[in-house]
């Protein structure tokens, strides 16, 4: 790895420096980096052409401004860390956004530091959050056991991938009597892009692409659980059309519909063929009224994997509706297959 340079470590505190130091940036330099006044003044030079501060004034006292380009970090002990206060005193003042962007930011950091604080188990979060012409990144991590193998060991699930599978379903939670379980699906489709990295796995939604990923991540060398958000400064999305989204009509206000993308429920390369696949697809759906399932990229289907999956789980759970989408030819016919004596007692 790269030895960082001074002037890289001074984009790390370089907005709050700006906003605490706007007429005397350059005697603050000097003073916190032990450095003369003109080596000093070419850092700023630097920062002013590169989009990290503004300067405005006349020549001999310039005042400096935040520029476009803005960047805050900090490292947090987990204990008696409250998300809501290092949010509104250590973050938000230093970023200048739209409204409906500010509301997305916030949800998903108080969102994602709230889960380290009450699930990881570990000791400290780290959070750098990056805004520039184009968008703002949020990178939150921390030293705990990691997302996935903290599902799975709660939920005695066999593989990590299944934990994965289900926090991607919604309502979700290995502490039911203080969290719904809803924090992290919505979060992770309010921003464009959002990944969730632990347990040598990679958890990625892309709101452009439409797709959900699962990948392994043996090649990044990481404990605990590292969690990465970006959104588009000039998004028009807003909170409330997400939550929208997910449920079945205007005058329904809770979390009764969810989206399953059915790629994820393969671990590798296997086809969906058993009822065991099934099974473990179908887990949790009962909390839901209605169950988009995505075949997106899924090419083909077992008998077995449908008829469990639609016609048993479907005559054992009529309260819940099965709604496949983006089926391929193949997995439209074994739909149809198994669904169509049910189809006829209705006709």
């Amino acid at each position: 790895m790269a030895k960082r340079t001074r002037f890289d470590k001074l984009l790390g505190t370089v907005t709050k420096d700006v906003l605490g130091h706007s007429r005397d940036l350059t005697r603050h330099y000097v003073e916190q980096e032990g450095v003369s006044r003109v080596t000093a003044n070419n850092y700023i030079q630097r920062l002013e052409a590169e989009g990290w501060i503004a300067r405005s004034g006349p020549v001999t006292h310039p005042v400096f401004s935040p520029g476009y380009k803005r960047h805050v970090r900090g490292l947090f002990s987990l204990k008696q860390l409250e998300e809501d206060v290092v949010w509104r005193e250590s973050f938000q003042p230093f970023f200048s956004l739209a409204p409906n962007i500010q509301n997305i930011t916030s949800i998903g950091f108080t969102e994602i530091v709230n889960n380290a604080i009450d699930h990881s188990e570990g000791s400290w979060v780290f959070v750098a959050i990056t805004q520039d012409e184009k968008a703002l990144t949020l990178s939150i991590s921390d030293d705990g056991v990691g997302v996935f193998a903290k599902i799975a060991t709660a939920l005695h699930l066999p593989d990590m991938r299944q934990a994965l599978f289900e926090l991607a379903k919604g309502k979700l939670t290995t502490d039911p009597a203080n969290h719904s379980g809803e924090g992290v699906f919505f979060t992770s489709r309010m921003f464009d892009s959002f990944s969730i990295i632990a347990n040598e796995l990679r958890f990625n939604h892309n709101d452009l692409r439409k797709q959900d990923l699962l990948e392994d991540a043996r090649e990044i060398e990481s404990s605990g659980t590292y969690v990465y958000m970006q959104i588009s400064l000039t998004s028009a999305r807003t909170a409330n059309e997400i939550y929208a989204q997910f449920t079945d009509s205007p005058e329904d206000y809770g979390f009764s519909k969810t989206i399953v993308p059915m790629r994820l429920a393969r671990y590798g390369d296997e086809r969906l063929l058993s009822r065991s696949q099934a099974k473990r697809l179908i887990a949790r759906f009962d909390r839901f009224k209605t169950v988009v399932l995505d075949f997106a990229d899924i090419h083909e289907i077992g008998q077995a994997f449908a008829d469990e999956l639609f016609r048993v789980y479907g005559n054992a759970h009529s309260e819940v509706d099965l709604v496949p989408t983006n089926m391929s030819n193949q997995v439209e016919r074994m739909w149809l297959r198994v669904m169509s004596p049910q189809m006829g007692k209705v006709l």
